[in-house]
This record gives C-alpha cells, structure tokens and sequence, in this order.
C-alpha cells in the first residue's frame, strides 16, 4: 500500500474489540516511535505503554478508553527538548505529535485501529501513571482492532478542505 493510501485508511477508531494487540506489532509499533525524527535529535519522548486491566482502568479516570485494549501514553521530558533560540519556544509537544503520527501509521500499516487523544486530564495522567515532574503528558494513542464500520478512504474528498483553501505560495 502506498502512503497515501495509507494515510486515507487511518480513521479514529471509537470503538474496539476485545482482541489483543500482538507483541510483534506493539513491537513494530514502538520501533517506529523510536526512529521518529525529533528536535536536534534530542528524542525527549517517553512512552508509557499501557494495557493491562488495572493500567486501563487507571486510564479511563483520565480520559474516554472507548474499550481500546491498549494505550500509549505519549509524553516528552523536558530536560531534553530542543529549545528554539529565537523566542525560546520548546518543541516537546511537537516532538511527541511526530512520535505518535509515526506510530499511528505505523498501527495502521499493521492493520490496527487507532484513535489519537489530546483530550485527557493532565494532571490525573501524572498521578495515576506517577510521571516525574520534568515528564510531560502530551497525547495517547489508543491501538487495537476496531470494531463496527471503518469510515470510508474517500471520506476526505468532502471532509477535508480543498489544498487551495490550505495552501499558499510564496507568501500568505
């Protein structure tokens, strides 16, 4: 499958079945986090993955599960962002977004299912996964094998808007 392709595959994924996600694939999974380009090289992402019972129910009083059977809870260190000089702008969430997007993808090119949450409890995260103060939650991605209909590739040709409402050259 090409990438594009791929890419139209993807769709949040809000609902799963009960069957785990092999070792091999988390594996897989895990590796092309790994080799996610980041700021400077500077890799501050730190994964927790998640999905034991008791993990999962701790993680389902920081945010919706949607009966996913597996977590990976996306954070960056902060010790170790790249820092932009100019207006000191530290690019940990952006680092953390590329790990996930790579991850994403990668679930996807598995045959996987996944759904990106930003919307969780911060602090509820720290507390119930006992990240260290200089660890920052940033996203979770939830994998598993979806159940129910998966939305449409083509589903882009009306919900996306069109590269000229998006797309500027030279300037803005």
């Amino acid at each position: 499958m090409d990438f594009l392709a791929l890419a139209k595959r993807r769709y949040a994924c809000r609902q799963y079945s009960d069957r785990k996600v092999e070792p091999e694939k988390l594996e897989r999974i895990l590796e092309a986090g790994r080799v996610a380009p980041t700021g400077a090289n500077r890799q501050p992402q730190r994964l927790v993955v998640v999905q034991s019972k008791e993990g999962m129910e701790r993680l389902a009083r920081c945010t919706r599960d949607f009966g996913a059977p597996l977590a990976i809870i996306v954070c960056a260190d902060t010790d170790e962002v790249w820092t932009r000089k100019y207006d000191g702008k530290k690019i940990g969430d952006i680092d953390a977004s590329i790990v996930t997007d790579h991850m994403m993808l990668c679930a996807a090119s598995l045959g996987l299912d996944t759904l990106w949450i930003c919307m969780f409890k911060p602090e509820a995260v720290r507390a119930e996964f006992r990240l260290p103060d200089h660890v920052e939650p940033v996203n979770i991605l939830l994998i598993g094998y979806g159940s129910g209909e998966p939305s449409s590739p083509d589903r882009h040709d009306t919900l996306r808007k069109a590269l000229s409402a998006t797309v500027f050259e030279e300037t803005f």
